[in-house]
């Protein structure tokens, strides 16, 4: 039994609040335990100069962490004029796992940005913000369709994502801050609705790690995101 209570094949307490950002094409806030994050989709009638004439559409993420959403305070990016290492590693990540679920020639020459913004964070923010990113791209094609912009849906799949770990030899699923802190392991799995990997991130803290626990790792990454595809679907009444 964890800190919180869990076993170590669950995740936790999940919840996505839809239309959460009135200004935003489609938005939503998520809550994982103690995470927040919320997410807003932007749709832009253009493309990056590398797409153009190309006719294909592009998904692009860009995400922060607010001041006070960890223990102590930390400086706005913007005040030391860059973005750090791992905020572009983060973004990058989401964006890729989103491309992964949309026909892009179905996009025409549009962008979708994602900006997922951390109010509070407890460990597996990347993660919440694939979660809640897929919700807020979903949302705002579903109003390009209301709009006639699209004759039909350029989503292909669902993408959830979900960090696993392990802590005193003992495999876990969707680490809070305290696990992820102390883990000898950490990973995040990114997955389709088909059970369908689409990146796994795997870093061994103290020792290698074996071939049945890479597996023993996978199925808990799929029974977590499954879980949290149903999130999804129950948050969007489908």
């Amino acid at each position: 039994m964890r800190l919180d209570g869990r076993e170590n094949f669950k995740i936790r307490e999940t919840q996505i609040q839809i239309n959460s950002n009135k200004h935003a094409d489609g938005s939503c806030t998520i809550s994982c335990g103690d995470t927040k994050i919320i997410c807003t989709a932007t749709i832009e009638e253009s493309v990056p100069p590398f797409l153009r004439k190309s006719g294909l559409g592009w998904i692009t993420a860009e995400y922060g962490m607010l001041p006070r959403s960890t223990g102590s305070r930390m400086k706005r990016e913007a005040t030391s004029g860059k973005q750090t290492g791992r905020t572009l590693e983060i973004q990058r990540l989401i964006g890729r796992s989103l491309r992964t679920c949309v026909d892009r020639s179905s996009l025409g020459e549009r962008q979708i940005i994602i900006d997922c913004d951390v109010l509070q964070a407890d460990g597996g923010t990347r993660c919440a913000s694939i979660t809640g990113g897929w919700v807020a791209l979903k949302l705002a094609i579903e109003k390009m369709i209301d709009l006639g912009k699209f004759t039909e849906d350029p989503i292909l799949h669902q993408v959830a994502a979900v960090s696993c770990g392990i802590i005193e030899g003992v495999p876990m699923v969707d680490l809070n801050y305290y696990e992820d802190s102390n883990a000898d392991l950490d990973s995040n799995f990114v997955m389709n609705e088909q059970e369908e990997f689409v990146e796994v991130q795997c870093t061994a803290e103290q020792v290698p790690l074996k071939r049945t626990e890479l597996e023993e790792l996978c199925d808990l990454a799929t029974a977590g995101i499954n879980k949290l595809l149903k999130v999804q679907k129950e948050s969007l009444n489908f």
